[in-house]
């Protein structure tokens, strides 16, 4: 999930706004969601730092959603690397490539501008040559990957990870943003198709490193995983469609690097 944060930059930029996947606006204090929710949440291998609940379940690090059902599935034993600003994906892929990933949409709140940024993230992972090309299907929702409009300031996006080889089924992007720049809205897609497919954030243990503020996501040996992706840097990449943060004039298409990641997945 991005959310819209004000904040000075005096170590980072300038002055502006930053968006990541979780908003402070109105937080949810932790002691509001019960220890055992936050030890299923942590046994997968995410951090429970600023846990916020949503009418779909529950919201961590940033911009990825948590289900009920989500909380009860099986830890999974394979390590995880812990290293710098790498790219990295989560135990769970989309298998079965070549295949096709159908993009729907749902509701009447999809605007011109959503429906562009959408066809532009698209365009952008098909331009890659990937073993999974994504296609525009109807307005009625179904599909692989089905966007949808909410109407909340909790956050701008949000979506989750890979189950049983296939991608995450759903979207959900705020309607205050539905008019951003193209560029803003292409990147807030791609960022969100990357999770559906396997992709954590490229800054995950360090969200300082884009937000300004924040620590590590979860850096577990166990549960959802971030499994870094050889050939990618051990360095920061400033311009990675994966960071947990941009700003509101950011567009960020796939740099070398990010090629590389899809690349070596797909």
């Amino acid at each position: 999930m991005l959310k819209l944060r004000t904040l000075s930059f005096g170590a980072i930029l300038t002055a502006g706004a930053l968006f990541s996947c979780q908003t402070e606006e109105v937080p949810m204090m932790q002691d509001e969601i019960s220890d055992l929710t936050l030890s299923q949440i942590r046994n997968l291998g995410f951090n429970t730092d600023n846990v916020t609940r949503t009418e779909e379940g529950y919201l961590v690090e940033g911009d990825i959603l948590l289900r009920d059902q989500d909380l009860s599935g099986p830890a999974d034993s394979k390590k995880l690397r812990i290293a710098e600003v790498e790219q990295y994906h989560t135990f769970n892929l989309v298998s079965g490539a070549p295949r096709t990933i159908v993009v729907t949409t749902s509701g009447s709140n999809i605007t011109s501008r959503l429906s562009d940024g959408i066809d532009g993230a698209i365009a952008r992972y098909n331009a890659q040559n990937l073993g999974l090309t994504f296609v525009r299907g109807g307005s009625s929702g179904g599909g692989d990957i089905n966007i949808r409009v909410v109407n909340t300031r909790q956050y701008i996006a949000s979506a989750g990870f890979p189950s049983g080889g296939d991608p995450y089924g759903s979207i959900s992007y705020a309607k205050a943003y539905n008019n951003y720049s193209l560029g803003f809205v292409t990147t807030v897609i791609a960022h969100e198709i990357g999770h559906c497919i396997g992709f954590r954030h490229t800054d995950y243990m360090n969200r300082a490193y884009s937000c300004g503020s924040g620590g590590n996501e979860g850096q577990e040996t166990s549960g959802v995983g971030a499994v870094h992706i050889p050939g990618t840097p051990t360095g920061p990449d400033a311009a990675s469609w994966m960071l947990a943060c941009l700003s509101s004039t950011t567009d960020r298409p796939f740099n070398n690097n990010d090629r590389t990641a899809l690349d070596y997945l797909y």
